[in-house]
């Protein structure tokens, strides 16, 4: 488990190696850190066996904290199995519900478009190759569908996780469908600009007006067609600030900018890219279902973010982006540079927009492993204190990083000390 999984935090450390020197020292993320915000007495890790006061107020008041845990495409993979039924699918899906509903988990936030495929039926991506083991090729069913169904069912909530612009990444997929939209535009030497690729991996370029639309229709689709509480994009967003995954655009953009000023950075002119592919995710999702939330779950690194297009002090402050942000703060109270405590003050600070909800992302994974120095060894009460401190700052609620690490050996106890905390 911890294998599969290895790779995929890889890909994400060298983005925060590109991000700079602060990002070598700090904790990677799901798929990270912040800059030390003000001071608040911190709480003290290896002594959260009981919620203080203030918790068990907050919870017996009846609060509908969000309690949430991250389902990645790997723990839905079915390419391996025998079976690739239906009814195979939503037996691997129901013994996650199981386990999640056993530790008081009330939303499961189910990535459904990994590698520009999707997990539902769309007019816009192939279907997963998770499903089949083929990329473009139709299970039979549809387990977006399914997985609403079935969440809802066992009283939980859902929302739809969307990676908007990585096609593939150190040869996953391994082929990609020629129905998929990265393969039709390569086709076209008019939008071949469109698609951009660094080191191993590809990706849609946010640089046009046209792939900011295709993103957010394809969001749009995933609200108006299914019953889903909720729309997440995670952390990806410009893999590198090398100036070669998008130099022709920005050589054009400046030209055109210099006959009216100064142009933009690219820094600033990347972070303008994202915003307007995410205000415009926001209105089309509004367009169809205006009470959907839709959120965002940024590196916990403000510094990362920024340098990769990720604008999250916009996002926190001004309407028409989120509904809510999730950093993932992947680090626990002793991280020499960055202690949880310092990263949950500076995203509490941060939001000036009253109606945007703050969720902390929170290492499940890492409880009970050698990560960061073996530090989490030395309690095992960390996340349980990282709950708690959330509702001290009075965070929204949190996030749990990844399903399958809420029933393994490695876990066992940091879960329980949390599971105490949410029951």
């Amino acid at each position: 488990m911890v294998i599969r999984l290895f790779r995929r935090h890889i890909v994400i450390a060298c983005v925060g190696i590109l991000a700079g020197v602060v990002a070598v020292t700090m904790a990677v993320n799901h798929f990270g850190e912040a800059k030390p915000g003000r001071t608040q007495q911190a709480v003290k890790p290896g002594v959260h066996s009981e919620p203080d006061e203030s918790s068990q107020a907050l919870h017996s008041a009846g609060t509908k904290e969000m309690r949430a845990v991250w389902v990645p495409y790997m723990s839905l993979n079915m390419s391996y199995e025998k079976d690739k039924s239906k009814q195979s699918f939503i037996k691997k899906f129901d013994a996650i519900i199981h386990t999640a509903k056993s530790c008081g988990i009330n939303t499961l936030v189910v990535q459904v478009r990994p590698f520009s495929d999707a997990l539902y039926k769309s007019q816009y991506y192939p279907w997963s190759h998770i499903l089949s083991g083929t990329q473009g090729k139709d299970p039979g069913y549809d387990p977006l569908k399914d997985m609403v169904t079935e969440s809802h069912k066992n009283g939980l909530k859902i929302h739809a996780w969307i990676n908007p612009l990585r096609i593939s990444i150190s040869g996953t997929p391994s082929s990609l469908s020629n129905s998929n939209p990265c393969c039709i535009y390569q086709k076209d030497a008019s939008k071949s600009c469109y698609i951009s690729n660094f080191k191993d991996g590809t990706y849609y370029n946010p640089a046009y007006d046209e792939v900011r639309r295709f993103v957010a229709d394809g969001a749009k689709e995933v609200a108006q067609k299914y019953d889903v509480d909720g729309i997440q994009f995670d952390d990806y967003f410009y893999p590198t600030q090398d100036t070669s995954f998008d130099g022709q655009a920005y050589s054009n953009y400046c030209s055109t900018a210099k006959k009216a000023g100064t142009p933009l950075s690219l820094e600033e002119w990347r972070r303008a890219n994202i915003n307007s592919m995410v205000s415009l995710v926001y209105r089309e999702i509004k367009s169809v279902k205006p009470g959907l939330p839709f959120g965002i779950a940024p590196q916990g690194n403000t510094a990362n973010d920024m340098k990769m297009g990720a604008d999250v002090y916009a996002w926190c402050s001004a309407k028409g982006y989120v509904d809510y942000i999730c950093p993932q703060l992947y680090y626990n109270f002793q991280n020499p540079v960055l202690p949880f405590s310092a990263a949950a003050n500076t995203w509490r600070s941060m939001i000036k927009n009253k109606d945007v909800k703050l969720y902390f992302g929170l290492a499940a994974y890492k409880a009970g492993s050698d990560a960061d120095s073996g530090t989490w060894k030395n309690s095992s009460t960390i996340l349980a204190g990282q709950v708690q401190y959330g509702r001290q700052v009075k965070c929204d609620g949190f996030m749990f990083y990844s399903c399958e690490f809420l029933d393994s050996s490695q876990t066992k106890d940091e879960i329980q000390n949390v599971v105490k905390l949410l029951n």
